[in-house]
């Protein structure tokens, strides 16, 4: 009974890496999309100010600290800075670049090369992400009074960041598959 179990399990990476797929994928979309919204720019706007890669798409990156709003506030000082910021018309380019991303890695099947690049994308894009935890001083628990502060000690930020390395792997995964559909099809 037990072999059996381990049988059905060991023949499981098909379909997980199917699922891993349609997970980026609605990811992407679906974090992509939500780039259309204040709520969401508002809380992007630490990692890219203080990314030494992204900040240029900003045009007052050092001012941000005095520009937060908590998460669905609705501050209109705060707004319209945000709007001279470019931060909106930044978060609106990611997102679109997001979603597309999402599209290309469903294109697996008929598109594999397409789907590959795609992929790609995301790693390299990941690997950006995760140098937020270096960059962004919001990524870690500040020093409040607490005893347990800065490194180790994820924030909410920090914790939404370290999770990339999930999509990190997961991109490596459908990168593989996609290529190797690609020469298949090539083959043929």
């Amino acid at each position: 009974m037990r072999s059996f179990f381990i049988q059905q399990i060991a023949r499981l990476d098909n379909l997980a890496t199917n699922i891993l797929r349609a997970g980026i994928v609605i990811v992407f979309i679906w974090i992509g999309a939500l780039k259309f919204f204040t709520y969401e720019a508002d809380g992007i706007v630490p990692f890219v100010a203080n990314s030494p890669f992204m900040r240029f798409f900003y045009n007052h990156p050092d001012e941000y600290a005095a520009h937060l709003n908590k998460e669905g506030a609705f501050i209109v000082e705060n707004h319209q800075w945000h709007i001279q910021n470019n931060t909106y018309g930044f978060s609106k380019g990611l997102g679109i670049f997001l979603m597309s991303l999402g599209l290309l890695v469903a294109l697996h099947r008929v598109a594999p090369l397409w789907s590959m690049w795609g992929s790609i994308l995301i790693f390299l894009m990941t690997l950006g992400t995760l140098s937020f935890l270096v960059t962004t001083p919001e990524a870690w628990v500040g020093n409040l009074g607490d005893t347990d502060y800065g490194f180790p000690f994820l924030s909410g930020r920090g914790r939404l960041v370290i999770k990339d390395v999930v999509i990190l792997g997961g991109a490596l995964v459908t990168m593989s598959q996609s290529a190797r559909l690609y020469l298949q099809h090539k083959g043929k």
